[in-house]
C-alpha cells in the first residue's frame, strides 16, 4: 500500500542522500562535527531582520553570542550558498571568512580565549529558497489569504535554518539561553515568531515612517534552530490562561470563529501529556499554534497548523480504523514534539527517531487518555500500515542524513512492543514520565535511550532497539510442532537476539522466552494454528 506522508516532517528526497549515495564534502560540512564547530557553544542568537514582500528578499544580521570551550581562531557558521554575506563583525572590525558551499569559515585576528564569552553580528541579504511543497520540502511559502492579503511562512526541518538565517546550523548546538526575533513587514500585517511577543515598532527612515513595522520576540529556553520561525498574515490573536498555562492562537482573521471552537481540543491534550510526560517544558515561553499556508511543523512555543480545523490528517484517517478521526492530528502530534523534539533533541540527525518515534506515540498516548486503551491500541496497530520495512530507521551520522521514514510508525510501535515486554503499565507511565524529566531541554543520542531504558527497566533491551533501529526487517517469530510440543526461536539479523512474547492457547495466556535457538515448551497443542501470537501487544512476524 502507498505510504501516507506524515509530519513533522517527511523532508522530499532531493535533500537527502540516497541509500547509493556516498557522502559529499557538503554532506560532511552541514551534518559533521569538525573543530571548528566544537570549539564553540551558542548562547544566545539575536536576529533582527527586514522581509521584502515584493521582493521575496530578507536584509539584516544575527549577532550570535558564544563561550569558547576550545581555544581557537577560527570558527565555521552557516548561511546557503544563494544568501549574500554583507560583513561579519567583532569588535567594532570585519572579519575575514571563507565560504563553501554553505559553511562560512571565519578567521579571527588572535586567538579566543578558553572560557571566554564571545559576540559576532553577523549581516547577511539575500532571497531565500522558496518552498515548492512545504513542509516536505524547506523554503519560505508566500501566499494570500481569502481577502488577498500575504500569508507567509517557512519550514526548513532537514534542510536546514541556514536557508534563511546565519546560524550554527546543527542539532547538537542550541543556544542556552534562547533567540530574539525581531522581524520587520510591511504595516497591516503581523509577524509571529516563536516565544513571548515583547512588542512593535513603527520604522522609520531619515526621521519619516517607512511603510514597515518591526515585530519583536523573545525565547528565554534553548530552541533548535529548524524550530525558528516568521509567520505573516493578518492574524486575530486569542488568548487564555489554562491551570497557570498561557494559550495564544493566531488565526486568520476570517478564521476566528471556527478556531474558538476547534482549539478547545489543546486542553484535554494538555492535561494528557502532562499527567503522561511532565510539564509543559517551555512554559515561560508560553505555547503557540499559528495558522500557516503549509500542513503543520513542530515550531517550538509556536507550533505551525494548517489542517483547515477539521479531524485526522486533512480529514483522513492514517490508521484506516476512524479512531484517526476522533482528534486533529496535526494539533495532537505536532504539539507531542514540545516533549519530544524540542524539549527533547537529537544530537544528529541519523537518530530522528528519537523525536518522530515518541512524538508518534503520543498521538496513541492522547487516544488512551480520553477514549481508552482499547482504542489506542486499535489506532496504533491500524498504523501499522504505512511502515515499509525496507531500510534501517537509523540514518548515516555526520552527514544530515535522516533514516527511513519508518521512524513514525515504526518508532510508535516499538515503544507499543517495550510497554507490553514490561508488562507492568504503572511502572511503563512511570519511566516514560521520567525519561521525559531525566533529559528535558537536553541532547541526546540513541545509545543514551538505550541505556535509559536498560537501567530503568532492569532489563538488557539493547538486542530489541538494535533490531528494530538498525535492520529493515523486524523480528520473526518461528513455531513449529515437535510431537505435540510447541517449539519456537526468533529469526533476527541481530545476533544473540532475545525478546519475551506473548501468546495464547485455547484462550490461555503464556509468556514465551525465545533466543535464535529452538527451545520447547511444555504446553501441547493438536496443531499449529492453535496458538495465538498476540501481534498487537509486540510487532513481529509470525512463521
Amino acid at each position: 500500500m502507498k505510504k501516507i506522508l506524515v509530519l513533522s516532517f517527511i523532508i522530499s528526497s532531493f535533500q537527502l542522500l540516497s541509500a547509493q549515495e556516498a557522502p559529499t564534502r557538503k554532506d560532511t560540512l552541514q551534518g559533521g562535527l569538525r573543530p571548528e564547530r566544537t570549539c564553540f557553544d551558542v548562547l544566545h542568537y539575536d536576529l533582527n531582520i527586514k522581509i521584502n514582500l515584493e521582493e521575496k528578499s530578507i536584509v539584516g544580521y544575527n549577532n550570535i553570542s558564544f563561550k569558547v570551550v576550545n581555544t581557537t581562531s577560527k570558527i565555521q557558521l552557516d548561511l546557503f550558498a544563494n544568501m549574500q554575506v554583507d560583513s561579519i563583525v567583532f569588535n567594532a572590525e570585519k572579519l575575514n571568512y571563507k565560504r563553501e558551499f554553505n559553511a562560512v569559515f571565519i578567521d579571527f585576528p588572535s586567538p579566543l580565549t578558553l572560557k571566554s564569552e564571545q559576540s559576532l553580528k553577523f549581516y547577511y541579504s539575500g532571497k531565500p529558497i522558496i518552498a515548492k511543497n512545504a513542509p516536505w520540502d524547506g523554503g519560505f511559502t508566500y501566499s494570500k489569504d481569502r481577502n488577498g492579503k500575504p500569508w507567509v511562512a517557512v519550514s526548513c526541518e532537514g534542510i536546514g535554518a541556514s536557508l534563511w538565517y546565519p546560524v550554527k546550523d546543527s542539532q547538537s548546538d542550541e543556544p542556552d539561553f534562547g533567540v530574539t526575533i525581531k522581524v520587520a513587514i510591511p504595516n497591516g500585517l503581523m509577524n509571529v515568531s516563536n516565544g513571548r511577543f515583547i512588542g512593535s515598532v513603527p520604522l522609520e527612515e531619515n526621521g519619516i515612517k517607512n511603510g514597515y513595522t518591526r515585530w519583536d520576540w523573545e525565547v528565554k529556553n534553548p530552541i533548535n534552530t529548524y524550530s525558528i520561525t516568521v509567520n505573516i498574515g493578518d492574524y486575530v490573536h486569542l488568548h487564555e490562561n489554562y491551570k497557570g498555562l498561557d494559550l495564544d492562537y493566531y488565526v486568520l482573521r476570517d478564521n476566528e470563529a471556527a478556531a474558538r471552537m476547534h482549539f478547545e481540543e489543546v486542553k484535554p491534550m494538555m492535561d494528557c501529556f502532562q499527567s503522561k510526560f511532565g510539564k509543559y517544558p517551555f512554559a515561560d515561553d508560553g505555547y503557540k499554534l499559528v495558522e500557516t499556508p503549509y500542513l503543520g511543523m513542530e515550531h517550538q512555543s509556536a507550533v505551525a497548523y494548517g489542517n483547515k480545523y477539521i479531524n485526522g490528517y486533512l480529514g483522513s484517517d492514517r490508521s484506516g480504523t476512524g479512531i484517526g478521526l476522533l482528534f486533529d492530528y496535526i494539533t495532537i502530534h505536532e504539539s507531542g514534539h514540545e516533549w519530544f523534539g524540542n524539549s527533547i533533541t537529537s544530537k544528529d540527525s541519523a537518530d530522528m527517531w528519537i523525536h518522530e518515534g515518541f512524538t508518534t506515540y503520543t498521538e496513541s498516548v492522547y487516544i488512551e487518555c480520553q477514549y481508552g486503551y482499547d482504542k489506542a491500541q486499535q489506532y496504533i496497530n491500524g498504523c501499522k500500515l504505512n511502515i515499509e520495512n525496507l531500510s534501517p530507521i537509523i540514518g548515516t551520522y555526520g552527514v544530515n542524513k535522516e533514516g527511513s521514514t519508518d521512524m513514525y510508525e515504526k518508532g510508535a510501535i516499538l515503544l507499543n512492543t517495550l510497554r507490553h515486554i514490561l508488562n507492568n503499565d504503572d511502572k511503563w507511565w512511570k519511566i516514560l514520565l521520567k525519561y521525559s524529566e531525566t533529559f528535558r531541554h537536553k541532547i541526546i543520542d540513541t545509545e543514551t535511550v538505550v541505556s535509559f531504558f536498560n537501567t530503568e527497566t532492569g532489563m538488557n533491551l539493547t538486542p530489541v532497539f538494535n533490531q528494530y533501529l538498525k535492520y529493515a526487517a523486524i523480528p520473526k517469530l518461528e513455531l513449529r510442532k515437535n510431537k505435540s510440543k510447541l517449539e519456537f526461536r526468533w529469526k533476527t539479523e541481530e545476533a544473540k537476539f532475545n525478546m519475551p512474547v506473548d501468546i495464547k492457547i485455547k484462550g490461555k495466556k503464556y509468556r514465551l522466552y525465545p533466543t535464535n535457538s529452538w527451545k520447547k515448551t511444555k504446553y501441547s497443542v493438536n496443531k499449529i494454528q492453535d496458538v495465538e501470537v498476540l501481534t498487537n501487544d509486540f510487532y513481529i512476524n509470525v512463521d
